[in-house]
């Protein structure tokens, strides 16, 4: 196995993160959309609101996490537009305290590991103070001081810690750690995991079987009953007289992530599951002449520009869901999707692990869907490969141990 695993630990990933920024259940939806543009896996935490301007994060007050699809199905059911911004989160969060774990930052990096296998998506980590690490004899503060570690098992580390950075004058400071950031650490440390990263995802069994799907005749809604916890995404495919199932796109958070949520949920409740991925009517026609165009508000991402212009509102598109749309013939219920349209990410079942963290990473995707290698016809799903998998594969064969000294 890996030392890095065990080398490491999770203060050394908190490097330059930027403090918590808390979304309450009380904020709106405006300010929900405005968070979940500028975080990873579009989704972000929501805590109930300090009992005092000077409290600090604290996994007690975690509720759950509030989505991209979250608001835009809840913005569909409500049918009022634009109105339904206004909504505050608390409306919409599913509460699910599971998913953010308050962790020390001495904590190894394969317990971390563990733990995102079992559910965790989010890391809640105080950046100021002393950690005790497993390579090293010393820990070090940010400020660039070096500290003797401190017994994590003594009932009075964890105050003496906070007593010292109070004395140096910094107050306790909070990040959160996300998947995303194990898998950017991981990429660095490729060299050190070999020969795993080179190997087939088919081989580290790496490939989920157990996906979420829709016809690409059903209802667009009828996917939102479908969304698997993790990876929130369900794949919209055609089936093949033979059975199998050919992918042609997804209705996932990732897709989601950064779109304009009114015009989105339109075509969420209006279209079927095939014309909301490929962005086009019955006609033929793409996205932009089907959707009303919304009103500008704060919960529509607005498109940096130079100075002097106006900002403009990206409509929702098959380009503003992630897609690159491309001229396509009329939209016919029953026949197959031509090459014109819209394609998921996906990778081969041959595609080695490194190769799908890369994919993933660049494209800051939450999943990548597996294709079949050996078929004579392009798509064919055999499953998706997320977070889970890719900590599963890179952990192969390790279990947390003890720390030595």
């Amino acid at each position: 196995m890996a030392a890095v695993f065990f080398h490491h630990v999770v203060g050394d990933l908190t490097v330059g993160k930027p403090e918590v920024a808390e979304l309450h259940d009380t904020d709106t939806l405006d300010d929900a959309a405005r968070a979940i543009a500028s975080s990873p896996e579009g989704a972000v935490p929501v805590w109930r609101p300090r009992a005092t301007p000077d409290d600090p994060p604290s996994g007690a007050r975690f509720i759950g996490m509030i989505s991209a699809l979250d608001i835009a199905a809840f913005v569909a059911a409500a049918g009022v537009g634009d109105r339904a911004m206004r909504a505050v989160v608390g409306e919409v969060v599913q509460p699910n305290p599971g998913l953010l774990r308050e962790i020390d930052p001495g904590t190894r990096l394969i317990d971390a590991l563990e733990l995102m296998r079992h559910g965790v998506k989010r890391f809640l980590v105080r950046k100021s103070g002393s950690w005790k690490g497993i390579t090293k004899r010393f820990s070090v503060l940010y400020n660039g001081k070096w500290l003797k570690n401190m017994d994590s098992t003594s009932p009075n580390a964890a105050s003496s810690s906070r007593q010292l950075s109070s004395s140096m004058g910094f107050a306790d400071k909070f990040c959160c750690l996300s998947r995303e950031d194990v898998l950017r650490f991981l990429i660095g440390c490729l060299g050190a995991l070999a020969p795993i990263p080179l190997t087939q995802i088919s081989s580290l069994g790496a490939i989920n079987p157990h996906y979420s799907y829709v016809e690409a005749s059903a209802p667009a809604m009828e996917a939102i009953q479908k969304i698997p916890q993790d990876p929130c995404a369900v794949a919209v495919v055609e089936t093949m007289p033979d059975g199998t199932r050919k992918i042609l796109g997804d209705i996932s958070t990732y897709k989601l992530w950064k779109c304009d949520y009114v015009s989105a949920a339109w075509a969420l409740a209006n279209l079927s599951a095939g014309q909301f991925v490929i962005g086009a009517d019955e006609n033929g026609s793409m996205s932009m002449s089907v959707l009303p165009e919304p009103p500008v508000s704060p919960s529509s991402p607005v498109e940096e520009i130079s100075p002097g212009r106006s900002p403009r509102v990206k409509k929702f598109s098959s380009r503003s869901i992630g897609f690159q749309a491309n001229q396509m013939s009329a939209w016919r219920m029953r026949s197959s999707f031509h090459r014109g349209r819209s394609t998921p990410l996906t990778c081969k079942s041959s595609s080695t692990l490194a190769a799908v963290m890369a994919q993933m990473l660049s494209h800051r995707a939450t999943h990548v869907w597996v294709t079949d290698v050996e078929s004579e016809e392009d798509g064919l799903l055999v499953g998706v490969v997320g977070y889970t998998e890719i900590f599963n594969a890179a952990t192969r064969g390790a279990c947390p141990s003890p720390t030595t000294s």
